[in-house]
């Protein structure tokens, strides 16, 4: 990192460099391009908030959080969640503290909607996020989303 990161939103002056990020070759079967997480926030913004993570004024990377989701809508105690729905750090960009820096401001926007909990879910093999969400401290549940492991961490109390 070279400043403090800053998370901003999608706007018209940035869209176009949002869809041009791209996450290391080995990574990219385990995140969607950023041009469908946009279409998918377009499609339910009163779920989706997406979020541009720049370096001063490089993009490094690309967020996206969900809140009051039920993955089961169809099942009576199947709780509404909050979390994290994308996360795509640029190539050459990981190691350097973006991806936890977007996953604690996506914390943080839980937090201060009432949210005391933070889900994830993640697609396991090699080069896959998983590690890097154990090392956040989110455990996994031994649910399944679809393919995907579905991870929490409990958020402290203000």
């Amino acid at each position: 990192m070279t400043t403090q990161p800053r998370l901003e939103k999608v706007t018209p002056d940035n869209v176009l460099a949002a869809c041009r990020l791209e996450v290391a070759p080995e990574q990219e079967r385990f995140v969607s391009p950023v041009a469908r997480s946009l279409a998918e926030a377009y499609a339910d913004p009163e779920t989706a908030w997406p979020r541009l993570v720049y370096d001063g004024d490089r993009l490094v990377a690309f967020v996206m959080a969900f809140f009051d989701v039920r993955f089961d809508p169809e099942d009576p105690d199947d709780r509404p969640r909050s979390g994290l729905w994308r996360l795509a750090v640029a190539a050459g960009e990981q190691g350097r503290g973006y991806g936890r820096f977007a996953v604690d401001q996506v914390c943080e926007e839980i937090l201060r909607r009432g949210g005391r909990r933070v889900t994830v879910t993640w697609g396991e093999g090699e080069h896959g996020p998983e590690d890097f969400y154990l090392r956040l401290g989110f455990r996994k549940t031994g649910e399944m989303s679809e393919d995907q492991v579905v991870g929490e961490l409990d958020l402290p109390r203000r």
